[in-house]
């Protein structure tokens, strides 16, 4: 009888476990999950199984029960408290993940849901891998009160923990509001969809209440926004899917943490189409896009740029040569001569700090007039914000290589990784002119009285011009100096980058001892 009871009791306790199994992953039920599906989302546990490699999730804590007591909560059962945790593989690498359900309850975060966001964080931390949020919820579950407050508290904390440690995606598929924002923000790179993401501090209706102004959800805090205007994401994507193929190819550059180099990949030459010096045009007043310059450098003509739609004057992005992972800063002449302005200055001095924490090396791609003039840019703090990248290069201790292809005026000269910041090495094109300012403006002043006293003042000038032209614009004073290593063709530069990495490949620096630096925040 004992052993038919005992039976029994295993028989009850795995139905149990199968029941409630069933139950929490089924999230809020079949009418909130039509609800999600006819809003052109995917449920949570159809994002894991897109992100990740096919069977690789192992999820845990899907039996945690939400902690509120007060409103009526402590009758109601909310599948897995609204937030999915677990393990799985990229292109068999280990990354942590956890994804809000919309479905249950809104996705709001309560005691219990920000406690199972926090525990995969900690397990990322530990064993050194990086850390994947989905991000849809509602905001903080006010059932709960300061216990809510509390857990995002927790999260951010972490994120801050973590940072410069393992890499942290955050994936805004839904809303991302109030204090919620924090965290996205807190962590590397932030993925956002058209149609599809909302981040903001305050909804449409504070806003006409407070300042009167009357604003849609997209206009206010849309993808769109904030891939183009705010800066606070990373990349766009037009659906969920491409979305989840960006952050797999994103992860397939960065190391699993800064204990560990990125994964090398096989060699490949770039592609035909990019020639280098069919690239570059006669005159010298042209632009062109530098990014064409970048394929025409690293392997397989593949270029994974981060924040493409904002501060488009600034490039940065992921590639390799021969087979290793550098970041690339360069730039980009088409939009605002390539000139460093407030949005340029933050987007290459976040990614520059992301680099140097990771231990990718930097190449840095230079035609720069220097910085943008103006009373907006000045009132708006350039000078604050241009110097965050003279820290960041200055404070970045892996490889860094610099290659002037074409301006490099002033204090733009300077900040784009110089010699004078340690860069390790320094190439120019024959094209390159680095000077204090373009020969035009310098010539207005340093002959200014020549000109003005000549018969013919615009023929002076254009003597001048040139004559400031021959002696400073190109690179061989700076080479004479010493602060430019070699002058090579523009056919030598993936072949000199590629030396420059090998021989930087065990590079080591001695700086000062403190608990760290005050940068320009």
């Amino acid at each position: 009888m004992r052993r038919e009871g005992d039976v029994m009791n295993f028989v009850q306790r795995i139905w149990e476990f199968f029941s409630r199994k069933s139950t929490a992953a089924q999230g809020g039920g079949d009418k909130a999950i039509l609800k999600q599906k006819a809003s052109g989302k995917m449920t949570a546990r159809e994002r894991i199984a897109a992100l990740l490699d096919p069977g690789s999730f192992h999820e845990y804590d899907l039996f945690v029960e939400h902690a509120g007591k007060d409103f009526g909560m402590a009758d109601k059962e909310l599948a897995a408290d609204g937030v999915i945790t677990g393990s799985g593989l990229i292109e068999g690498r280990p990354v942590c993940v956890y994804a809000q359900d919309f479905t249950v309850a809104g996705g709001s975060l309560g005691f219990m849901h920000a406690r199972k966001i926090t525990k995969v964080m900690d397990h990322a931390l530990k064993m050194g891998v990086p850390i994947i949020g989905i991000n849809d919820s509602g905001g903080a579950r006010i059932q709960e009160g300061v216990n809510s407050l509390a857990g995002y508290g927790e999260i951010f904390y972490r994120n801050t923990l973590a940072s410069g440690v393992v890499p942290q995606i955050s994936v805004i598929l839904g809303p991302c509001a109030g204090g919620a924002v924090y965290s996205p923000a807190l962590t590397d790179f932030v993925f956002v969809v058209d149609k599809i993401s909302r981040m903001f501090i305050t909804g449409p209706e504070v806003v006409k209440t407070v300042v009167g102004e009357e604003i849609s959800m997209e206009e206010l805090g849309g993808a769109r926004v904030q891939v183009e205007t705010a800066g606070n994401a990373h990349f766009f994507a037009r659906d969920e899917r491409e979305c989840f193929g960006q952050i797999r190819k994103l992860v397939s550059f960065l190391p699993d943490s800064n204990r560990r180099k990125a994964a090398v990949a096989a060699p490949k030459a770039p592609k035909a189409a990019y020639k280098i010096e069919a690239l570059i045009p006669k005159d010298s007043k042209i632009p062109f896009d530098v990014r064409d310059i970048v394929r025409a450098l690293v392997d397989d003509s593949d270029f994974f740029e981060v924040q493409e739609h904002f501060a488009p004057n600034a490039v940065t992005g992921f590639g390799r040569i021969e087979g290793e992972t550098v970041g690339v800063v360069g730039n980009q002449a088409l939009y605002l001569a390539g000139v460093l302005d407030i949005d340029a200055s933050d987007k290459i001095a976040r990614f520059v700090r992301f680099c140097d924490a990771f231990g990718i090396p930097l190449v840095t791609l230079v035609d720069i007039p220097g910085y943008l003039p103006g009373s907006d840019q000045e009132h708006g703090g350039v000078i604050r914000h241009g110097a965050k990248v003279l820290y960041a290069y200055s404070e970045a201790s892996v490889p860094k290589i610099t290659v002037i292809l074409r301006k490099a005026y002033g204090g733009g000269y300077i900040a784009m990784c110089s010699h004078h910041l340690r860069a390790d090495f320094v190439f120019a094109w024959p094209t390159a002119e680095i000077a204090v300012m373009g020969p035009e403006g310098a010539a207005n002043i340093i002959f200014r009285n020549e000109i003005m006293g000549a018969d013919d003042p615009e023929e002076m000038r254009r003597v001048k011009i040139k004559e400031y032209t021959d002696k400073f614009a190109n690179p061989y004073v700076a080479a004479a100096a010493g602060y430019v290593d070699a002058v090579i063709p523009p056919g030598e530069t993936r072949a000199s980058i590629a030396h420059a990495l090998k021989v930087t490949r065990d590079k080591e620096e001695a700086r000062p001892a403190r608990k760290h630096g005050v940068p320009p925040f």
